[in-house]
């Protein structure tokens, strides 16, 4: 009997793809700007600058679609009230049994659109793939030359401008999900992350319509958030520029523009981790001596209404003309656009 040859499975194709056969990858890349990173030395924490803006967001983040953030412990179904399930996959899950996302989980999803949209060098990078790295884009490394968006998140010897704050679910409880195994990435097995042998640019995953959950005899079991549930928060500025809290504000969805939702945890690749973003409130001291030898936040100080819209807007255009580069905004805006009518992939994950 004559055998078949082994054929190895076939990797999603591209978006418009000359071979109809594969499907569409759940990724792309945002390129990098052309125009070397502006490295400047940061503002410094010493004091609050009366040129500068200081305040809090009060934030309610909606899950479209399920959302995972592994804690890596692996526990059993009982011991976090699922009878059902043997062993389970664990999220946050307080004394109160509401869920709970980092707070460095969700800086590290905004940082990484942050980077994209502005001319900045990338945080973190691996050793094995260094050298398809542009020079330009190595993370940072002196504390007084720094990129846009290290000057507000931070880097190596640099706090940052910004306190994320852990997110609570404002309900009790959580759904099980069963994902998928998915994949390790293999850049070099795929000619779409490289250009002339440098990185094509930053890699960010397509929001979907729903996620992919492949049923308890199938997939692996996961603690999780599901659709409609809610979480709050708030995040710290202080002395940033108009056009950094803008560029902040574009990122967290705030642009009529630019409909852009947090792709957050883990499962991206099988459309998980969707959130959209609300402002109830800012908080924004008029006078920052009165402020902190007060109890009590004056009504002046907070931004709700109709003024909190026109506070938003104003920084929102100070950004588009001084730090928000146009082309990867766009490019971002295809990928994480949000409502979306594309479905999550099949077959490979």
């Amino acid at each position: 009997m004559t055998r078949t040859p082994y054929q190895p499975p076939r990797k999603p194709n591209s978006p418009g793809s000359s071979n109809p056969e594969l499907a569409p990858k759940p990724y792309d890349f945002v390129s990098f700007p052309k125009e070397r990173p502006n490295l400047q030395r940061p503002i410094g924490h010493h004091k609050y600058f009366s040129d500068r803006l200081h305040g809090t967001l009060f934030l309610t983040l909606k899950v479209q679609t399920s959302l995972h953030i592994s804690t890596g412990i692996v526990a059993m179904g009982s011991d976090i009230g699922n009878n059902r399930i043997p062993l389970i996959k664990t999220m946050v899950q307080g004394v109160d049994q509401k869920l709970s996302i980092q707070g460095s989980s969700l800086k590290g999803c905004i940082r990484s659109v942050y980077e994209a949209v502005t001319n900045s060098t990338l945080a973190v990078i691996t050793s094995r793939y260094k050298d398809k790295i542009p020079s330009e884009r190595l993370p940072c490394g002196n504390k007084e030359q720094l990129c846009p968006a290290s000057r507000v998140f931070g880097a190596l010897n640099w706090q940052g401008l910004l306190d994320f704050n852990d997110a609570k679910c404002e309900s009790v409880g959580f759904t099980t999900g069963f994902m998928p195994s998915l994949y390790r990435p293999r850049p070099d097995e795929s000619n779409a992350y490289f250009i002339r042998g440098k990185a094509a640019g930053r890699k960010f995953y397509y929001h979907t319509i729903r996620a992919i959950d492949k049923g308890q005899n199938s997939g692996i079991p996961v603690q999780q958030a599901g659709r409609e549930y809610t979480f709050t928060t708030q995040l710290h500025f202080r002395n940033l520029l108009a056009e950094e809290l803008g560029t902040l504000l574009i990122i967290l969805g705030q642009d009529s523009k630019y409909p852009l939702a947090l792709k957050v945890g883990g499962g991206k690749p099988i459309g998980m981790g969707t959130m959209t973003v609300n402002i109830d409130r800012i908080e924004q001291p008029q006078n920052l001596k009165q402020r902190y030898s007060s109890y009590q936040v004056s009504e002046t100080d907070e931004l709700t209404g109709e003024k909190l819209a026109q506070f938003k807007q104003k920084n929102i255009q100070a950004a588009h003309s001084r730090l928000v580069q146009k082309q990867q905004l766009e490019e971002l805006t295809r990928v994480l656009r949000y409502p979306t009518d594309r479905e999550p992939p099949s077959g490979m994950y």
